[in-house]
């Protein structure tokens, strides 16, 4: 069952970043080491990925390439980066939520392979990108049929999908929590989402605006930044995610 509001549930977006931030400097090292392990394991496969990738778009430089390794490649490199992408998701949200409770995560805390939470994610974000797809198919699709009766029509069904895109991204804010800590069925995931967000939606886009102003500060300062602000982040979406859907870990992440 998708999960739904509170009575109580309110979303306080200054608290929800003075929150995180307190997380984040709990153990500001075991985020930052942890974070800089996962990014060494993920280059070699995102290497892997690219060459592949490029041999098989004909690029001259990599040419020399057989196309049979070209194709392994590509599919070892993209395996392992999805792995290894879900095993630093899910280490960092487990070590957000241990700090919001007061606890000092240990670096076994971020490492510790959990492959049912794994699973969960890489199901909520299939089934995501599925339904974003859709919705573009049909869009496309009725502007072309519009295209053919008056060209300007065509442009109706874009807008429509765009609002909707901003919509249903902003109520999938948390999705990396719902699918860790909120519920074990990741089919439940965008509907709860919808559920718990949407009364509050203006305050969770203002709270993705605040996080798009942090990223881009950390931007300013290269990967040095950046390696800071993703965990930083995640904790703050970790925060504002117990505020809306409580601070109970109904699937056992952190277990």
């Amino acid at each position: 069952m998708a999960l739904t509001p509170s009575s109580d549930s309110r979303l306080h977006v200054l608290q929800a970043v003075e929150d995180g931030w307190a997380a984040f400097c709990r153990a500001p090292w075991a985020f930052l080491l942890f974070e800089a392990l996962s990014a060494l394991i993920l280059l070699p496969f995102a290497a892997l990925a690219a060459v592949g990738g490029a041999r098989l778009a004909s690029v001259n430089e990599v040419m020399a390439v057989h196309p049979t390794g070209a194709w392994a490649a590509l599919i070892v490199g993209v395996i392992g980066y999805v792995i290894i992408a879900l095993w630093t998701v899910v280490g960092l949200t487990r070590g957000a939520w241990l700090s919001l409770e007061g606890r000092k995560p240990c670096f076994a805390d971020f490492t510790r392979w959990d492959r049912p939470a794994s699973a969960r994610l890489l199901g909520s974000g299939i089934l995501l990108a599925i339904v974003i797809a859709v919705a573009g198919a049909i869009a496309t699709l009725i502007g072309a049929g519009l295209g053919k009766l008056n060209e300007a029509l065509s442009v109706i069904p874009m807008i429509v999908v765009a609002i909707f895109y901003i919509w249903l991204l902003v109520t999938q804010k948390f999705l990396i929590q719902v699918s860790l800590l909120g519920t074990a069925n990741p089919t439940k995931t965008i509907g709860s989402g919808v559920n718990v967000v949407n009364p509050s939606w203006w305050l969770v886009l203002w709270l993705g605006i605040i996080e798009g102003v942090v990223h881009t500060i950390g931007g300013l300062f290269s990967y040095g930044g950046l390696l800071v602000v993703v965990p930083l982040v995640l904790c703050i979406s970790t925060a504002a995610f117990r505020q809306l859907f409580g601070a109970e870990d109904r699937t056992g992440l952190i277990g």
